[in-house]
């Protein structure tokens, strides 16, 4: 299951999900990278249900992994703004 971290400050709300599996690791795309760190990323085991709905609630979202492919089935991400970080999907999402 992934892990949901859900921050709410001045009227925005921040969700960020990512696998287990990938906390601590550090991912290269050319001239790119991604760390993932678990002061940042790690949260609380949820379904994949409760972590599309938090983010169709979301004004930000920073998503890396498997359910980066499950929110674009689901229409809230596109899929020509993925990023892949040695094949992990990496997506952001901004709502104004």
């Amino acid at each position: 299951m992934p892990l949901l971290r859900i921050l709410r400050q001045q009227g925005e709300t921040l969700v960020i999900i990512c696998d287990r599996e990938l906390l601590g690791k550090r991912f290269v795309c050319g001239n790119l990278h991604l760390d993932v760190r678990e002061s940042f990323y790690s949260g609380e085991e949820a379904s994949v249900e409760r972590c599309l709905k938090a983010l169709s609630e979301a004004t930000i979202g920073n998503l890396v992994g498997s359910i980066v492919d499950e929110a674009i089935k689901a229409g809230i991400i596109d899929g020509s703004s993925v990023l892949r970080f040695e094949g992990v999907p990496h997506a952001q999402l901004v709502r104004l």
